[in-house]
């Protein structure tokens, strides 16, 4: 475990996964993350690459050739290389294997970079294709956060405020992929509710977003924290059957469609990255 601190924050990233595992804000004496109680879900903040969701029958189609991938990918599984490069920020770096070449055929680093900027953890992804062809991927961010955080709270006290948006258009999964049935909820003062029936069908995926900012409030304290993203085209909200906490999830990528033809090139959110280049995304954490 790697552990970044200031005058603000304490995080804890674990080499394997470069999973984020906790978020202690020293000021409000409140652990952000959540912690990975097992009965619900064992992840703290996993990545999601080199897709985000699950592939039509785990497969996907390649140059002719038919290859099998996990739902969400392979490096959230990996033990990455990690470097302490100052208490405030660490880099995380994952390659391609032999292993990983049998079933996504291209050559790759991808990179992750914590850093503490006073009241906030920012983390960047960096992918560099380092194959001679396109690399075809996708990637995705999967944190979660608790809920309550305080001893004063339950659940339904908490909601998330959007700050771009009035109403939401969600795609609805079935059986992890993405059906072509949506459903729209108006939002009040820009703010959905958090219950746990929310999430009773999978996650909420979202493909319209306007803001590029979440923050999770409760409508007891003032508490709670700000999540930035940019660029990210999808964007998933879900939580384990009444489980304490809620994923915010800026994604590059999403999952099949229940249509899809599963050939890797016509996916839909597919990045398409040439021989050589690198690729960039950020997001980031404000707690208070």
């Amino acid at each position: 475990m790697i552990i970044l601190e200031n005058d603000f924050l304490k995080v804890n990233i674990a080499e394997k996964g470069a999973e984020l595992q906790g978020l202690f804000s020293k000021e409000t004496e409140i652990e952000y993350l959540w912690n990975g109680d097992a009965s619900f879900w064992a992840k703290h903040s996993p990545v999601l690459f080199p897709i985000v969701g699950s592939l039509k029958n785990d497969n996907y189609i390649y140059k002719d050739k038919t290859y099998n991938l996990p739902r969400h990918g392979f490096a959230r599984d990996k033990e990455f290389s990690a470097k302490k490069i100052s208490n405030i920020e660490a880099v995380f770096t994952l390659s391609d294997t032999a292993e990983t070449l049998s079933i996504f055929p291209f050559p790759f680093e991808l990179k992750l970079t914590y850093q503490i900027i006073e009241r906030k953890l920012s983390l960047t992804y960096t992918v560099v294709n380092k194959g001679s062809k396109k690399m075809l991927f996708s990637l995705g961010a999967h944190p979660a956060f608790a809920i309550p955080n305080t001893s004063d709270t339950n659940y339904e006290d908490y909601y998330l405020a959007f700050n771009d948006d009035e109403k939401i258009t969600y795609w609805k999964l079935a059986d992890g992929l993405v059906e072509n049935e949506t459903e729209t909820i108006e939002l009040h003062g820009h703010k959905l509710n958090l219950n746990h029936e929310l999430f009773y069908n999978d996650a909420l995926v979202f493909k319209t977003l306007q803001s590029n900012c979440i923050s999770l409030l409760n409508t007891k304290n003032d508490f709670g924290l700000h999540f930035h993203f940019d660029d990210f085209p999808f964007f998933g909200i879900w939580a384990a059957k009444d489980a304490p906490f809620v994923c915010l999830e800026p994604w590059c990528g999403v999952a099949d469609g229940v249509n899809h033809s599963q050939k890797l090139a016509y996916k839909e959110g597919i990045i398409k990255l040439d021989a050589g280049k690198s690729w960039e995304r950020c997001w980031e954490v404000e707690c208070f």
